[in-house]
């Protein structure tokens, strides 16, 4: 049995269509490794190996392949390529002064990682209404007395209320403490995912579903439009007994993953520092180790010159 080619009007073989759909197939799948040591699960496509995770360094284990139905709905790619990640890296580290050298030697910088993390994004167009108690106050002074007024009114508001970009974790693994410094992301520079986004960095595996995160979502909505309900009756100085009903919604909850490229650092007493950039508007945030011994040698170093001028400006008077 032969097929034409879907491009070039060529006859394929059976076999060659086999090879053909067993590709496409592939790279609808991606492959999953995880630390046994802190329990972090990283997705990469077919042809990226990780060795190390990206949290802990220790060794990590390929545990299986993420099928199609558990893939993300879009992704922002990295603005920033590894080599500009690392001269940003160093540049940063340049005016750090008293962090240890073996966090920002070159070895370290081996483990600089690109890491996408799983987000969910929700967006909803909804009818609200309001009802409220308004209090305003009015003071006045008559000579040395003084006059206070106080009135009470009832206020309703209602009107179409859209928000967008309601993001909230995908993921409860411990890693997240790298991403939540360097947000905001641009949501508009978002793309449909394809595992070719995953070439050389990896994606933390959510383990958040939509039905667990759906309801938190919608209640994040609601408190969101409250907040401009009650913003659209700021001509009273008080706002009171306030009860809001919401109907006629549309909504759209979408899994996104956003990129950061990361370095951590395990110190002394279990602790874990870190330093982080977003990748894509380049923000930068570090929980960053302090080298105490340097510290120590330039206060000494200093308070010996101090003493030294001293002395001698004391001589020189004599």
């Amino acid at each position: 049995m032969h097929a034409k080619g879907e491009y070039c009007n060529c006859l394929l073989s059976r076999k060659e269509m086999d090879a053909k759909e067993g590709s496409e197939r592939q790279s609808d799948e991606g492959v999953v490794y995880r630390c046994p040591a802190c329990g972090a699960e990283m997705v990469t496509n077919q042809t990226t190996v990780a060795s190390f995770c990206y949290y802990c360094h220790n060794p990590v284990v390929l545990s299986g392949r993420l099928s199609r139905d558990m893939l993300p709905d879009q992704v922002i790619p990295f603005s920033v390529d590894r080599s500009e990640a690392k001269k940003l890296f160093l540049n940063f580290f340049q005016r750090k002064k008293f962090i240890p050298k073996e966090f920002f030697d070159y070895k370290q910088m081996d483990h600089l990682t690109g890491v996408y993390f799983p987000y969910w994004v929700y967006e909803v167009y909804m009818r609200g209404s309001m009802k409220a108690k308004g209090i305003k106050n009015r003071v006045w002074r008559r000579g040395k007395r003084e006059f206070r007024e106080i009135r009470f009114y009832e206020v309703e508001r209602s009107g179409g209320i859209q928000l967008g970009n309601i993001a909230r974790q995908a993921s409860n693994k411990a890693g997240y403490e790298l991403i939540k410094d360097v947000l905001p992301y641009r949501l508009e520079d978002a793309k449909p995912f394809h595992f070719d986004f995953l070439s050389e960095v990896f994606a933390e595996k959510g383990d958040i579903d939509k039905d667990q995160i759906r309801e938190k979502m919608e209640r994040d909505g609601e408190k969101y439009a409250d907040d401009m309900l009650r913003e659209s009756a700021n001509n009273y100085e008080t706002i009171t007994d306030m009860e809001t009903c919401y109907s006629n919604k549309k909504d759209k909850l979408s899994s996104i993953l956003f990129p950061v490229w990361t370095l951590t650092y395990h110190g002394k007493n279990n602790s874990t520092y870190y330093y982080s950039m977003n990748g894509q508007t380049k923000k930068v945030y570090g929980k960053l180790p302090i080298d105490y011994k340097k510290i120590a040698i330039i206060s000494l170093m200093w308070g010996l010159i101090v003493f030294l001028v001293v002395i001698a400006g004391g001589y020189i008077l004599w």
